[in-house]
């Protein structure tokens, strides 16, 4: 993963900027009661963000912690301006990081399975592998017609290296 010059870190919880953001990327997320849904979660859920210079947020995701060694990612979503600069690699990596300090061993999202041919989650399940996430079900979680597969990223401390006297 390559963050570029990008910085993430916990935030307040942002609704109005989830749903910004929200709007930006319409092919992703273009069904209104799931935004609202998502735009709902945004007032409790732990939020993560990367800002531009001018303190704008371009870059937002919300997590879940459902026992101490899981963290899921329930929405992640950049401003389609920023796509392809780093914004969503340096979230997963920041959350990444704090995770694996608090123990968490497993880091867990759900996204559209490979059964259905949307292209832009053929994208997103590419960022996920790229960022480290195998795919271990797909299921009909959402739906017949909305194939649920859920990736994980198990997390393992970075090694040392011990030298030889």
């Amino acid at each position: 993963m390559n963050s570029a010059p990008w910085t993430a870190g916990r935030d307040a919880q942002l609704p109005e900027d989830t749903a910004r953001l929200l709007s930006t990327v319409p092919e992703w997320f273009g069904q209104p009661e799931s935004n609202a849904e998502y735009i709902d979660a945004a007032r409790t859920k732990e939020t993560w963000t990367v800002r531009d210079n001018a303190g704008k947020v371009i870059g937002l995701t919300l997590v879940d912690r459902h026992f101490p060694h899981v963290a899921e990612i329930h929405l992640i979503v950049v401003d389609r301006e920023f796509h392809g600069s780093g914004v969503g690699s340096a979230m997963v990596e920041a959350l990444e990081a704090e995770a694996l300090g608090n123990g968490v061993k497993l880091l867990e999202v759900k996204t559209l399975g490979a059964s259905h041919p949307d292209e832009g989650y053929r994208r997103t399940r590419h960022f996920y592998e790229k960022c480290g996430f195998l795919a271990l079900e797909e299921t009909n979680l959402w739906g017949e017609d909305t194939p649920c597969l859920i990736m994980v990223k198990p997390l393992f401390p970075k090694a040392t290296i011990r030298r030889r006297s």
